[in-house]
């Protein structure tokens, strides 16, 4: 009876114990994806937060088709607060840790080109669907194997597009441009002379101001004086409404365009409707570009009613599946054999766009300046910008 007894009072035990391992080897065979951004610290929090959600709504969808290879795919994430020294952190953890097989983020270029190399030294392939500086699929494209992927707007090309557009708009063939002083807008500025020279152009006028300015009726006035009629700002969202104030002072409404920075809410914020409204600026999508936008802004919008920044949820969505196409057509989460699947992708469709072969061996960018739109602040969304110049416009005139 003795024996018995003892017998009886481990079986529960011992049931416990082995759905405590069944337990674990599910979690075991999720398949993990890790994400890696600033969700709280700077004024790309919302893009980071928004790519997030995006990112988990893909996962969710694959999840309930039946995963990917069988399993469950899982976003892991980790908040960069927009530090490197974070990011790096956090990407070692993600790899070393969590055994992720692959990586998305940043939401700031110089926190991805931080720790681009974690990865890549790892055979594990990343997806950038935010951050826009052209080097980040460019460092390693001479390695032999880059494992660096972006689905996002490269700062060159959107410059192409809002200099062709320029072009156009101008009618006393009078462009000026104003930066911020930060190496987002500087860097910018450097692109804007290169490309309008592609033009045969020269700036009228070119000024510059501090990122934490917020006064800026001194170097408008002297655009103003240049008699530019379309003026170009590269700068962050909260800098690049104290111009558009600014230009309130002055009494100087050109033609305004910006980069897809707008898209953060200080711009209407601090701008307010009247004078954000103003500003033309560039998207990859929106959230009334086609159905299939208007439906994942729906689902996000469903759990996540604050979110603001919806062309990062729709890269960072695309990012996921194209993720999820490459496992699939590599039957495996092996990186090295991932990374071969992407650069051979058949057609896949996405939110952004459906994609045709999206990227190969010598081109990691999902999207070109073919792609991208122009867009503005309209009843505190952001919405789809077409006029007769957008509608004129032709591959030919976006030289970059």
């Amino acid at each position: 009876m003795l024996s018995i007894f003892r017998t009886s009072k481990l079986i529960p035990v011992a049931a416990a114990a082995i759905m405590s391992m069944a337990s674990l080897s599910a979690i075991a065979q999720e398949i993990k994806i890790g994400y890696n951004s600033d969700m709280s610290a700077s004024g790309s929090a919302e893009f980071g937060l928004s790519a997030l959600w995006g990112a988990q709504q893909a996962a969710d969808e694959l999840n309930a088709g039946g995963g990917v290879l069988g399993r469950k795919l899982a976003i892991v994430a980790r908040d960069d607060v927009a530090q490197p020294p974070k990011a790096i952190q956090n990407t070692n953890e993600l790899l070393d840790n969590e055994k992720v097989v692959a990586l998305i983020g940043s939401a700031n270029s110089g926190n991805v080109m931080a720790w681009l190399h974690l990865p890549q030294q790892k055979k594990i392939p990343v997806i950038s669907p935010i951050a826009t500086a052209t080097d980040i699929t460019k460092r390693y494209e001479s390695s032999g194997e880059n494992y660096i992927f972006r689905v996002s707007m490269i700062d060159r090309d959107q410059i192409a597009l809002l200099v062709a557009y320029a072009v156009k708009a101008t009618k006393n063939k009078k462009i000026a441009f104003i930066a911020d002083s930060t190496g987002y807008g500087q860097q910018g500025l450097k692109d804007l002379n290169q490309v309008l020279a592609l033009h045969g152009m020269k700036p009228v006028a070119e000024e510059k101001f501090g990122g934490k300015d917020t006064d800026m009726t001194s170097q408008l006035s002297k655009i103003k004086e240049s008699g530019a009629d379309t003026l170009i700002i590269y700068g962050l969202a909260d800098a690049n409404a104290y111009v558009l104030r600014s230009m309130e002072k002055v009494n100087y409404f050109p033609v305004t365009l910006g980069s897809w920075a707008n898209v953060n809410t200080p711009m209407i914020q601090l701008a307010g409707p009247k004078l954000g409204e103003k500003l033309i600026f560039t998207a990859s999508t929106t959230e009334t570009s086609t159905p299939k936008a208007r439906k994942l802004n729906a689902d996000l919008l469903k759990k996540h009613p604050k979110m603001t920044a919806f062309v990062t949820a729709a890269q960072s969505y695309d990012s996921v599946m194209l993720l999820a196409a490459a496992i699939k057509q590599a039957g495996t989460t092996d990186g090295a054999k991932v990374q071969k699947a992407l650069e051979n992708l058949p057609r896949t469709e996405g939110v952004v766009k459906t994609y045709e072969k999206p990227f190969n061996k010598t081109n990691h960018e999902a999207l070109s300046v073919t792609d991208f739109h122009l867009a503005q602040w309209k009843d505190g969304r952001i919405v789809s910008y077409d006029d007769d110049i957008t509608k004129a416009l032709k591959p030919a005139d976006l030289k970059k």
